[in-house]
């Protein structure tokens, strides 16, 4: 029979996966930006979320902190490498004012990751009080990390469009959140169970919308691309008339330049 601190670390392993697998996710969405060259209306908020998110949790799984929480490190650390990546790459390709906003918060995010590791490894001298700490800042930003797709959300809804909001991400979000909680359970760990069920909730929120606007986001895209491809042929005609008129034009005047050009 497998023992509770096993099946918690296999449990902990499977939300290892999981959990690169939800960061990974807007990995397509990036390639986009990359292609484009355009961040479009892609909000860097759930990045930005994420990225201070991970770094608390890391914080949080530290041995002088939370003992025995080497996965809670191992998944956060590639989080937070991750959601960087991602953000530089915001940085290059998005507007001044947008790049503002995303350099300021990072700043502010390191800045606050500063002190708070100060006041805890310093304040408090425990590490029950450091797990208190640092636990009630994990359920703050790990809600606000599931939470950032909610302004996504809303401009799904104004849209009735899902285009901007990644299905995978949303996906991942819901496996990500039943691996934790279950995690949490197995040793009862309130910091990780409280929002991680909340964010269980979220994605399950965001998939059915996903499910309601799926089809008229495609009827939204093709029509779009009708119009694209009118436009063109549009365009095409209107050069040929003006074509023709222009050599009837030089026909009538005598101007026949044209023929002895190669």
């Amino acid at each position: 029979m497998v023992d509770i601190d096993t099946a918690r670390n296999l449990v902990g392993i499977i939300g290892n996966v999981i959990s690169v697998m939800l960061f990974l996710s807007p990995a397509p969405t990036f390639i986009r930006i990359w292609k484009k060259k355009s961040v479009e209306q892609y909000s860097p908020d759930p990045y930005l979320a994420a990225l201070v998110n991970c770094l608390v949790w890391v914080l949080y799984g530290l041995p002088m902190v939370h003992p025995k929480s080497i996965l809670v490190i191992s998944t956060n650390g590639s989080g937070a490498a991750i959601e960087l990546v991602y953000l530089t790459i915001f940085l290059i390709y998005a507007n001044n004012r947008q790049r503002l906003k995303v350099v300021f918060v990072i700043v502010f995010e390191l800045i606050f990751m500063i002190v708070l590791s100060s006041v805890v490894l310093t304040v408090a001298h425990d590490t029950k009080t450091r797990t208190f700490i640092v636990g009630i800042m994990g359920i703050i930003f790990n809600i606000m990390m599931y939470a950032a797709p909610l302004s996504i959300m809303k401009l799904v809804i104004a849209t009735k469009s899902v285009e901007y909001m990644p299905f995978f991400l949303s996906l991942a979000a819901l496996g990500n959140g039943v691996a934790w909680t279950a995690y949490s359970l197995i040793r009862l760990d309130y910091f990780i169970l409280i929002p991680n069920g909340i964010g269980s909730m979220f994605a399950i929120m965001q998939l059915i919308l996903y499910t309601v606007y799926y089809k008229p986001t495609k009827k939204q895209m093709a029509a779009r691309q009708a119009e694209g491809e009118l436009g063109l042929s549009e365009i095409a005609v209107k050069r040929e008339s003006r074509s023709n008129r222009q050599a009837s034009f030089n026909m009538n005047n005598g101007d026949n330049s044209d023929m002895y050009k190669p």
